[in-house]
Protein backbone atom coordinates (compact mmCIF):
# COMPACT_ATOMS: atom_id res chain seq x y z
CA UNK A 1 0.00 0.00 0.00
CA UNK A 2 1.24 2.84 -1.00
CA UNK A 3 1.10 5.90 1.47
CA UNK A 4 -1.58 8.96 0.53
CA UNK A 5 -1.84 12.32 2.15
CA UNK A 6 -4.59 10.85 4.73
CA UNK A 7 -2.22 8.11 5.52
CA UNK A 8 0.81 10.58 5.79
CA UNK A 9 -0.31 13.77 7.91
CA UNK A 10 -3.88 12.85 10.03
CA UNK A 11 -4.18 14.51 12.85
CA UNK A 12 -3.67 16.18 18.29
CA UNK A 13 2.85 16.74 39.71
CA UNK A 14 4.70 19.27 41.09
CA UNK A 15 2.43 21.74 42.39
CA UNK A 16 3.72 25.47 42.80
CA UNK A 17 1.79 26.95 45.54
CA UNK A 18 -0.19 30.60 44.84
CA UNK A 19 -3.19 32.16 46.19
CA UNK A 20 -6.44 31.42 44.35
CA UNK A 21 -7.51 34.34 42.44
CA UNK A 22 -11.07 33.64 42.17
CA UNK A 23 -14.00 32.49 43.41
CA UNK A 24 -15.52 29.09 42.75
CA UNK A 25 -18.03 29.08 40.05
CA UNK A 26 -16.90 32.29 38.28
CA UNK A 27 -17.69 32.67 35.12
CA UNK A 28 -15.63 31.24 32.33
CA UNK A 29 -14.49 33.78 29.43
CA UNK A 30 -12.80 30.84 26.90
CA UNK A 31 -14.17 27.79 28.46
CA UNK A 32 -13.41 25.77 25.47
CA UNK A 33 -12.05 24.68 22.53
CA UNK A 34 -13.19 27.69 20.07
CA UNK A 35 -14.84 29.18 22.81
CA UNK A 36 -18.05 29.68 24.28
CA UNK A 37 -19.78 29.54 21.43
CA UNK A 38 -17.71 27.02 19.40
CA UNK A 39 -16.59 29.90 16.72
CA UNK A 40 -13.81 31.74 17.98
CA UNK A 41 -15.27 36.13 17.60
CA UNK A 42 -13.89 38.41 19.61
CA UNK A 43 -15.83 41.36 20.60
CA UNK A 44 -14.34 44.18 22.32
CA UNK A 45 -12.85 46.86 19.32
CA UNK A 46 -9.74 47.38 21.15
CA UNK A 47 -8.37 43.81 19.63
CA UNK A 48 -5.54 44.57 17.68
CA UNK A 49 -5.29 43.23 13.88
CA UNK A 50 -1.37 43.70 13.88
CA UNK A 51 1.59 41.94 15.75
CA UNK A 52 5.04 40.80 15.52
CA UNK A 53 7.36 38.96 18.19
CA UNK A 54 7.34 42.75 19.84
CA UNK A 55 4.92 44.53 18.17
CA UNK A 56 1.38 44.57 20.37
CA UNK A 57 2.95 41.82 22.65
CA UNK A 58 1.42 42.03 26.62
CA UNK A 59 3.35 39.09 27.23
CA UNK A 60 4.92 36.04 26.35
CA UNK A 61 5.61 33.28 28.13
CA UNK A 62 7.42 30.49 27.13
CA UNK A 63 5.88 27.09 27.71
CA UNK A 64 8.21 23.99 28.28
CA UNK A 65 7.55 20.61 26.30
CA UNK A 66 5.12 20.30 23.63
CA UNK A 67 1.26 20.52 22.98
CA UNK A 68 -1.41 21.83 20.53
CA UNK A 69 -4.31 22.57 23.12
CA UNK A 70 -5.96 25.57 23.21
CA UNK A 71 -5.44 27.65 26.12
CA UNK A 72 -8.95 28.61 27.68
CA UNK A 73 -9.88 31.41 30.43
CA UNK A 74 -11.62 31.18 33.52
CA UNK A 75 -11.63 35.44 34.94
CA UNK A 76 -7.93 35.81 35.54
CA UNK A 77 -6.59 32.49 35.61
CA UNK A 78 -5.29 30.71 31.74
CA UNK A 79 -4.91 27.17 31.33
CA UNK A 80 -2.81 25.11 28.75
CA UNK A 81 -1.40 21.19 28.93
CA UNK A 82 1.84 20.29 27.82
CA UNK A 83 4.18 17.11 27.95
CA UNK A 84 7.86 17.12 28.30
CA UNK A 85 9.94 14.17 27.15
CA UNK A 86 12.88 12.72 29.02
CA UNK A 87 15.66 13.19 26.53
CA UNK A 88 15.01 13.91 23.19
CA UNK A 89 11.68 14.32 20.92
CA UNK A 90 10.96 14.34 17.41
CA UNK A 91 10.57 17.70 16.06
CA UNK A 92 7.34 18.62 14.94
CA UNK A 93 7.20 19.15 10.97
CA UNK A 94 5.16 21.29 9.09
CA UNK A 95 2.50 20.23 6.15
CA UNK A 96 1.12 17.23 4.52
CA UNK A 97 3.63 16.68 1.65
CA UNK A 98 6.95 15.98 3.74
CA UNK A 99 6.67 12.02 3.74
CA UNK A 100 5.57 11.74 0.59
CA UNK A 101 8.60 12.95 -1.14
CA UNK A 102 10.41 11.27 1.79
CA UNK A 103 8.85 7.59 0.38
CA UNK A 104 9.86 8.92 -3.35
CA UNK A 105 13.86 9.60 -2.24
CA UNK A 106 13.82 6.07 -0.61
CA UNK A 107 12.22 4.47 -3.28
CA UNK A 108 14.66 5.16 -6.23
CA UNK A 109 17.26 3.57 -3.33
CA UNK A 110 15.36 0.15 -4.29
CA UNK A 111 14.20 -0.32 -1.09
CA UNK A 112 11.00 -2.80 -0.36
CA UNK A 113 7.62 -1.27 0.90
CA UNK A 114 8.65 -3.04 4.30
CA UNK A 115 12.38 -1.30 4.27
CA UNK A 116 10.84 2.07 3.09
CA UNK A 117 7.74 1.73 6.05
CA UNK A 118 9.91 1.02 8.54
CA UNK A 119 12.26 4.63 7.86
CA UNK A 120 9.00 6.37 7.57
CA UNK A 121 7.89 5.44 11.20
CA UNK A 122 11.23 6.12 12.37
CA UNK A 123 11.49 9.47 10.78
CA UNK A 124 7.52 10.29 11.33
CA UNK A 125 6.41 8.71 14.56
CA UNK A 126 6.97 8.90 18.21
CA UNK A 127 6.20 5.27 19.26
CA UNK A 128 5.33 4.62 23.65
CA UNK A 129 8.50 2.65 23.79
CA UNK A 130 10.63 5.33 22.49
CA UNK A 131 9.82 8.05 25.21
CA UNK A 132 8.76 8.88 28.39
CA UNK A 133 6.09 12.07 28.91
CA UNK A 134 5.81 14.16 32.21
CA UNK A 135 2.62 15.38 31.43
CA UNK A 136 1.12 19.27 33.01
CA UNK A 137 -1.20 21.07 33.17
CA UNK A 138 -0.46 25.24 33.98
CA UNK A 139 -1.90 27.75 35.28
CA UNK A 140 -1.08 31.40 33.94
CA UNK A 141 -1.85 34.85 35.18
CA UNK A 142 -3.70 36.13 32.50
CA UNK A 143 -2.53 40.26 33.03
CA UNK A 144 0.97 38.97 33.21
CA UNK A 145 1.33 35.61 31.90
CA UNK A 146 3.26 34.16 35.33
CA UNK A 147 2.80 30.44 35.88
CA UNK A 148 0.73 30.61 39.30
CA UNK A 149 1.19 26.66 39.28
CA UNK A 150 1.18 23.80 37.38
CA UNK A 151 0.74 19.99 38.32
CA UNK A 152 2.05 16.80 36.66
CA UNK A 153 -0.84 15.01 35.82
CA UNK A 154 0.66 11.80 34.60
CA UNK A 155 3.82 10.41 33.77
CA UNK A 156 5.40 7.54 31.87
CA UNK A 157 5.24 6.19 28.48
CA UNK A 158 2.17 6.89 26.41
CA UNK A 159 -0.69 5.43 25.67
CA UNK A 160 0.12 5.03 21.84
CA UNK A 161 1.84 6.90 19.05
CA UNK A 162 2.19 10.69 17.64
CA UNK A 163 2.66 11.34 13.73
CA UNK A 164 5.37 14.04 14.90
CA UNK A 165 2.64 16.99 13.59
CA UNK A 166 1.22 15.57 16.11
CA UNK A 167 1.66 16.24 20.31
CA UNK A 168 0.71 13.93 23.08
CA UNK A 169 -1.43 16.76 24.62
CA UNK A 170 -3.14 17.90 21.67
CA UNK A 171 -6.76 17.76 23.75
CA UNK A 172 -7.92 21.30 24.92
CA UNK A 173 -9.41 21.07 27.99
CA UNK A 174 -12.68 22.31 28.97
CA UNK A 175 -13.64 24.34 32.19
CA UNK A 176 -17.56 25.14 34.05
CA UNK A 177 -15.44 27.65 35.99
CA UNK A 178 -15.58 25.55 39.06
CA UNK A 179 -12.95 23.05 38.17
CA UNK A 180 -10.62 22.69 34.68
CA UNK A 181 -11.51 18.97 33.09
CA UNK A 182 -8.04 17.47 31.80
CA UNK A 183 -8.32 14.72 28.88
CA UNK A 184 -5.99 12.40 27.14
CA UNK A 185 -7.48 10.22 24.60
CA UNK A 186 -7.25 6.39 25.50
CA UNK A 187 -5.34 7.06 28.72
CA UNK A 188 -7.74 9.10 31.35
CA UNK A 189 -9.97 12.71 32.83
CA UNK A 190 -7.92 14.54 35.57
CA UNK A 191 -10.50 17.22 37.15
CA UNK A 192 -8.46 19.86 39.05
CA UNK A 193 -10.04 23.42 41.52
CA UNK A 194 -8.94 26.17 40.78
CA UNK A 195 -6.41 26.53 42.98
CA UNK A 196 -4.42 23.38 41.13
CA UNK A 197 -6.17 20.63 43.82
CA UNK A 198 -6.98 16.36 42.16
CA UNK A 199 -10.59 16.63 42.43
CA UNK A 200 -10.73 13.10 40.53
CA UNK A 201 -9.15 10.81 37.85
CA UNK A 202 -10.61 8.49 35.70
CA UNK A 203 -8.11 5.66 33.71
CA UNK A 204 -9.91 5.07 30.67
CA UNK A 205 -8.71 2.23 28.21
CA UNK A 206 -6.05 2.10 25.81
CA UNK A 207 -7.14 1.80 22.08
CA UNK A 208 -4.81 2.58 19.29
CA UNK A 209 -4.99 4.93 16.71
CA UNK A 210 -5.32 4.60 12.77
CA UNK A 211 -1.11 4.21 11.95
CA UNK A 212 -0.35 5.95 15.17
CA UNK A 213 -1.18 9.23 14.31
CA UNK A 214 -2.10 10.40 17.76
CA UNK A 215 -5.12 11.94 19.10
CA UNK A 216 -6.94 15.03 18.98
CA UNK A 217 -10.75 15.45 19.52
CA UNK A 218 -11.49 17.80 22.94
CA UNK A 219 -14.00 17.19 25.47
CA UNK A 220 -17.37 19.25 25.96
CA UNK A 221 -19.77 20.00 28.68
CA UNK A 222 -23.42 19.29 28.38
CA UNK A 223 -24.62 20.53 31.66
CA UNK A 224 -23.08 18.26 34.89
CA UNK A 225 -22.07 15.43 32.45
CA UNK A 226 -18.06 15.84 31.08
CA UNK A 227 -18.18 13.77 27.73
CA UNK A 228 -15.67 12.60 25.14
CA UNK A 229 -15.48 11.23 21.69
CA UNK A 230 -13.15 8.57 21.33
CA UNK A 231 -12.91 7.29 17.58
CA UNK A 232 -9.91 4.33 16.95
CA UNK A 233 -9.60 1.01 15.71
CA UNK A 234 -11.10 -1.33 18.03
CA UNK A 235 -13.75 -0.11 19.85
CA UNK A 236 -15.17 3.49 19.00
CA UNK A 237 -17.51 5.27 21.90
CA UNK A 238 -19.02 8.27 23.30
CA UNK A 239 -19.18 8.23 26.89
CA UNK A 240 -20.46 10.45 29.73
CA UNK A 241 -19.14 10.90 33.25
CA UNK A 242 -19.73 12.65 36.10
CA UNK A 243 -18.24 16.11 36.35
CA UNK A 244 -18.25 16.03 40.30
CA UNK A 245 -17.21 12.27 40.93
CA UNK A 246 -15.91 11.21 37.49
CA UNK A 247 -18.56 8.59 37.64
CA UNK A 248 -18.76 7.24 33.94
CA UNK A 249 -22.91 7.96 33.71
CA UNK A 250 -23.38 6.16 30.13
CA UNK A 251 -21.39 4.92 27.12
CA UNK A 252 -22.88 4.49 23.89
CA UNK A 253 -20.38 2.06 21.50
CA UNK A 254 -20.14 2.82 17.76
CA UNK A 255 -19.45 0.94 14.87
CA UNK A 256 -18.37 3.72 11.85
CA UNK A 257 -16.56 2.83 8.99
CA UNK A 258 -17.41 3.37 4.90
CA UNK A 259 -16.53 0.73 2.00
CA UNK A 260 -13.99 2.97 0.73
CA UNK A 261 -11.52 2.58 3.49
CA UNK A 262 -12.43 0.25 5.85
CA UNK A 263 -9.42 -0.07 7.74
CA UNK A 264 -9.71 4.07 8.37
CA UNK A 265 -11.77 3.92 12.27
CA UNK A 266 -10.51 6.68 14.06
CA UNK A 267 -11.78 10.43 14.34
CA UNK A 268 -9.96 13.38 15.41
CA UNK A 269 -13.56 15.92 15.57
CA UNK A 270 -14.86 17.50 18.87
CA UNK A 271 -17.85 16.54 19.67
CA UNK A 272 -20.57 19.65 19.71
CA UNK A 273 -23.17 20.26 22.57
CA UNK A 274 -26.52 21.40 20.35
CA UNK A 275 -28.91 23.86 22.29
CA UNK A 276 -31.81 24.70 20.55
CA UNK A 277 -35.17 25.21 21.46
CA UNK A 278 -36.33 21.32 20.83
CA UNK A 279 -33.50 20.28 22.86
CA UNK A 280 -30.17 19.69 23.63
CA UNK A 281 -28.03 17.47 21.69
CA UNK A 282 -24.35 15.81 20.85
CA UNK A 283 -23.45 15.59 17.66
CA UNK A 284 -20.12 14.29 16.51
CA UNK A 285 -18.61 13.37 13.28
CA UNK A 286 -17.18 10.10 12.84
CA UNK A 287 -15.61 8.34 9.65
CA UNK A 288 -18.42 8.16 7.06
CA UNK A 289 -21.07 9.57 8.90
CA UNK A 290 -22.33 12.54 11.53
CA UNK A 291 -24.48 10.90 14.28
CA UNK A 292 -26.29 13.04 16.90
CA UNK A 293 -27.29 11.82 20.52
CA UNK A 294 -29.81 12.69 23.17
CA UNK A 295 -27.71 13.24 26.74
CA UNK A 296 -28.46 9.92 27.64
CA UNK A 297 -26.44 8.79 24.46
CA UNK A 298 -29.34 7.90 22.54
CA UNK A 299 -28.85 8.12 18.86
CA UNK A 300 -31.82 10.83 17.21
CA UNK A 301 -30.46 10.99 13.78
CA UNK A 302 -27.14 10.26 11.25
CA UNK A 303 -26.04 12.02 8.13
CA UNK A 304 -23.69 10.68 5.80
CA UNK A 305 -20.95 11.99 3.27
CA UNK A 306 -18.17 12.65 6.18
CA UNK A 307 -14.94 11.67 5.12
CA UNK A 308 -12.99 8.66 6.44
CA UNK A 309 -10.79 10.72 8.77
CA UNK A 310 -12.51 13.46 9.96
CA UNK A 311 -10.93 16.45 12.09
CA UNK A 312 -13.28 19.30 11.78
CA UNK A 313 -15.48 20.43 14.73
CA UNK A 314 -19.46 21.01 14.45
CA UNK A 315 -20.73 24.15 15.76
CA UNK A 316 -24.40 26.30 15.34
CA UNK A 317 -24.73 29.48 13.97
CA UNK A 318 -27.72 32.18 13.94
CA UNK A 319 -29.88 28.63 14.24
CA UNK A 320 -28.37 26.36 12.20
CA UNK A 321 -25.69 23.52 12.80
CA UNK A 322 -22.71 23.38 10.20
CA UNK A 323 -20.93 19.86 9.92
CA UNK A 324 -17.95 20.20 7.63
CA UNK A 325 -16.99 16.66 6.84
CA UNK A 326 -13.50 16.76 6.33
CA UNK A 327 -11.30 16.43 2.95
CA UNK A 328 -13.35 14.62 0.59
CA UNK A 329 -16.39 15.31 2.51
CA UNK A 330 -19.29 17.48 2.87
CA UNK A 331 -20.21 21.06 3.97
CA UNK A 332 -23.51 21.12 5.24
CA UNK A 333 -26.13 23.35 6.82
CA UNK A 334 -29.23 21.67 9.19
CA UNK A 335 -32.04 22.83 10.64
CA UNK A 336 -32.96 21.51 14.35
CA UNK A 337 -35.16 18.38 14.71
CA UNK A 338 -33.97 15.75 12.98
CA UNK A 339 -34.87 12.17 13.43
CA UNK A 340 -33.52 8.72 11.55
CA UNK A 341 -31.26 9.00 8.46
CA UNK A 342 -31.29 12.33 6.89
CA UNK A 343 -28.50 11.55 4.01
CA UNK A 344 -28.51 12.75 0.82
CA UNK A 345 -29.06 10.68 -2.29
CA UNK A 346 -26.08 11.16 -4.47
CA UNK A 347 -26.23 14.53 -5.75
CA UNK A 348 -28.60 15.91 -3.43
CA UNK A 349 -28.19 19.30 -1.97
CA UNK A 350 -31.17 19.72 0.43
CA UNK A 351 -34.21 18.11 1.92
CA UNK A 352 -36.30 18.12 4.87
CA UNK A 353 -33.75 18.80 7.14
CA UNK A 354 -30.26 19.65 5.43
CA UNK A 355 -31.11 23.18 4.08
CA UNK A 356 -28.19 23.09 2.19
CA UNK A 357 -24.79 21.24 1.32
CA UNK A 358 -22.15 21.55 -0.77
CA UNK A 359 -20.42 18.15 -1.57
CA UNK A 360 -17.08 18.68 -1.91
CA UNK A 361 -17.26 21.69 0.36
CA UNK A 362 -15.31 19.75 3.47
CA UNK A 363 -11.87 21.23 4.32
CA UNK A 364 -8.93 18.69 6.01
CA UNK A 365 -7.83 19.89 9.40
CA UNK A 366 -9.21 23.69 9.78
CA UNK A 367 -12.61 24.16 11.44
CA UNK A 368 -14.73 26.82 9.81
CA UNK A 369 -15.75 30.18 10.69
CA UNK A 370 -18.98 31.49 10.79
CA UNK A 371 -19.01 35.57 11.06
CA UNK A 372 -21.03 38.37 9.92
CA UNK A 373 -23.84 35.84 7.68
CA UNK A 374 -20.85 33.69 6.12
CA UNK A 375 -18.82 30.64 6.75
CA UNK A 376 -15.15 31.16 5.99
CA UNK A 377 -13.81 27.84 5.28
CA UNK A 378 -9.84 27.45 5.13
CA UNK A 379 -8.28 24.38 3.67
CA UNK A 380 -4.88 22.97 5.09
CA UNK A 381 -3.06 24.73 1.83
CA UNK A 382 -4.43 28.03 2.67
CA UNK A 383 -7.33 28.11 0.24
CA UNK A 384 -9.65 30.71 1.87
CA UNK A 385 -13.67 30.16 0.56
CA UNK A 386 -16.52 32.35 2.00
CA UNK A 387 -20.08 30.72 1.46
CA UNK A 388 -23.59 32.53 2.51
CA UNK A 389 -24.52 30.80 6.07
CA UNK A 390 -28.20 30.86 4.68
CA UNK A 391 -28.14 29.67 1.23
CA UNK A 392 -24.40 28.16 0.99
CA UNK A 393 -23.81 30.29 -2.44
CA UNK A 394 -19.60 30.48 -2.60
CA UNK A 395 -18.64 33.94 -3.32
CA UNK A 396 -15.47 33.70 -3.52
CA UNK A 397 -12.68 31.07 -3.32
CA UNK A 398 -8.59 32.18 -3.17
CA UNK A 399 -5.03 31.42 -1.74
CA UNK A 400 -3.87 33.47 1.06
CA UNK A 401 -1.11 35.10 -1.38
CA UNK A 402 2.41 32.81 -0.62
CA UNK A 403 0.58 31.18 2.33
CA UNK A 404 1.59 27.73 3.75
CA UNK A 405 0.19 25.46 5.40
CA UNK A 406 -2.66 25.63 7.72
CA UNK A 407 -4.13 23.54 10.77
CA UNK A 408 -5.42 26.36 12.83
CA UNK A 409 -9.58 27.22 12.77
CA UNK A 410 -9.66 30.97 11.44
CA UNK A 411 -11.13 33.68 14.17
CA UNK A 412 -12.53 37.20 13.57
CA UNK A 413 -12.90 40.57 15.17
CA UNK A 414 -13.47 43.73 14.04
CA UNK A 415 -14.55 43.04 10.71
CA UNK A 416 -11.32 41.34 10.02
CA UNK A 417 -11.13 37.51 9.41
CA UNK A 418 -7.45 35.71 10.51
CA UNK A 419 -5.87 32.76 9.19
CA UNK A 420 -3.17 31.57 11.12
CA UNK A 421 -0.72 29.47 9.01
CA UNK A 422 1.77 26.77 10.46
CA UNK A 423 4.90 28.77 9.96
CA UNK A 424 3.33 31.12 12.45
CA UNK A 425 2.07 34.06 9.96
CA UNK A 426 -1.44 35.12 10.13
CA UNK A 427 -3.19 36.28 7.14
CA UNK A 428 -5.47 39.10 8.08
CA UNK A 429 -8.80 39.25 5.15
CA UNK A 430 -11.72 41.88 5.46
CA UNK A 431 -14.58 39.59 5.96
CA UNK A 432 -17.16 40.54 2.81
CA UNK A 433 -17.95 39.57 -0.44
CA UNK A 434 -14.84 40.37 -1.94
CA UNK A 435 -11.41 38.66 -1.16
CA UNK A 436 -8.93 41.27 0.32
CA UNK A 437 -5.62 40.25 2.21
CA UNK A 438 -4.57 43.23 4.00
CA UNK A 439 -1.76 41.98 5.69
CA UNK A 440 0.17 39.37 7.11
CA UNK A 441 1.61 39.17 11.13
CA UNK A 442 4.83 37.24 11.33
CA UNK A 443 5.67 35.46 15.00
CA UNK A 444 8.58 33.07 13.56
CA UNK A 445 7.36 30.09 15.49
CA UNK A 446 5.32 26.86 14.47
CA UNK A 447 1.56 27.09 15.42
CA UNK A 448 -1.16 25.01 15.54
CA UNK A 449 -3.38 25.98 17.96
CA UNK A 450 -6.97 27.72 17.90
CA UNK A 451 -6.51 30.75 20.09
CA UNK A 452 -8.61 32.18 22.86
CA UNK A 453 -9.86 35.80 22.48
CA UNK A 454 -10.64 37.52 25.99
CA UNK A 455 -11.65 40.63 26.08
CA UNK A 456 -9.40 42.92 24.65
CA UNK A 457 -6.43 39.90 24.63
CA UNK A 458 -5.36 37.40 21.87
CA UNK A 459 -3.93 34.80 23.43
CA UNK A 460 -2.04 32.75 20.87
CA UNK A 461 -0.04 29.67 20.86
CA UNK A 462 3.52 28.69 19.23
CA UNK A 463 5.87 25.76 19.63
CA UNK A 464 7.31 26.89 22.76
CA UNK A 465 5.43 30.25 23.82
CA UNK A 466 1.62 31.62 25.15
CA UNK A 467 1.46 35.04 24.20
CA UNK A 468 -1.13 37.82 25.33
CA UNK A 469 -1.19 40.59 21.96
CA UNK A 470 -3.08 43.10 23.54
CA UNK A 471 -3.01 46.85 22.21
CA UNK A 472 -0.72 49.14 24.26
CA UNK A 473 -1.55 52.40 26.11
Amino acid sequence: MKPTRTYLAALGGLLVLAPQTLAQGTPPSWPQFRGPSVNPVGTSPRLVDRWSKTQNVEWAQPIPGRGWSSPIVVGDQVFVTTATTDGKSKAPQVGTEYSNEYVAELAKQGLSEAEIMKKVNERDFELPNEVNLHYYLYCLNLKTGKVLWKQEFHAGHPPGGRHRKNSFTSETPVTDGKRVYVYVANLGIWAYDLSGKQVWKKSLESNPIYLEFGTGGSPVLAGDQLVILTDNQKQQYLAAFDTKTGNQLWRTNRDLAIPQAPQARSSWATPFVWKHAQRTEIVTVGPGVAVSYDLAGKELWRLSGMSPAPIPTPFAYDGLLYINGGRGGGLYALKPGATGDISLPRGGTSNDFVVWAQARGGTYLPTPLAYQGAIYSLTETGILSRFDAKTGKQTYKERLGTAGNFTTSPWAHNGKVFCLSEEGDTFVVTAGETFKLLHTNALGEMAQATPALVGERLLLRTETLLYSIRKKG
